[in-house]
């Protein structure tokens, strides 16, 4: 945990932004799957900066969504991620791997929702929320840490 930052939240949004704009003026299918991806993982990493959790492992992210922040997103939408994430390994990482077309268009159509939904939780997250969601997780990490 670190403390929250409206200012870095909005600077996540802006990479986002940047991310979507290289996506569509992108004609290569292995970049448009990584800015498609890159969208989706900075909007949801803007609403974690926003609540003061640092996670700079992907999968981590993602996790931590899937734990604390089911009141903003459901199941399908995080899994659309997990699975967006591994569509982007694929294609960066390795030659012999395909990204199906269906998941292909799904993350090129789904990538601007995405960022509009994550900024306007961003706009509705109060400190109230964000406490509760601290708290919540610092909860679960003592209990984490004794059970150890």
């Amino acid at each position: 945990m670190v403390e929250p930052n409206s200012n870095l939240a909005n600077a996540y949004i802006k990479k986002a932004e940047e991310a979507l704009e290289s996506m569509r003026i992108n004609v290569i299918r292995d970049w448009k799957i990584s800015t498609a991806y890159y969208t989706l993982y900075f909007s949801l990493y803007s609403i974690l900066t926003k609540i003061g959790i640092k996670c700079e492992i992907h999968s981590c992210t993602i996790e931590f969504a899937k734990r604390f922040l089911k009141d903003y997103f459901d199941e399908e939408e995080l899994n659309f991620i997990e699975d967006s994430l591994k569509a982007r390994i694929d294609s960066q990482y390795y030659i012999g791997r395909t990204v199906p077309d269906e998941q292909y268009n799904q993350m090129i159509t789904r990538a601007p929702e995405f960022l509009v939904k994550c900024k306007s939780i961003l706009i509705k997250l109060k400190e109230k929320k964000i406490n509760e969601i601290r708290n919540e997780f610092q909860k679960e990490s003592n209990t984490n840490t004794l059970n150890r």
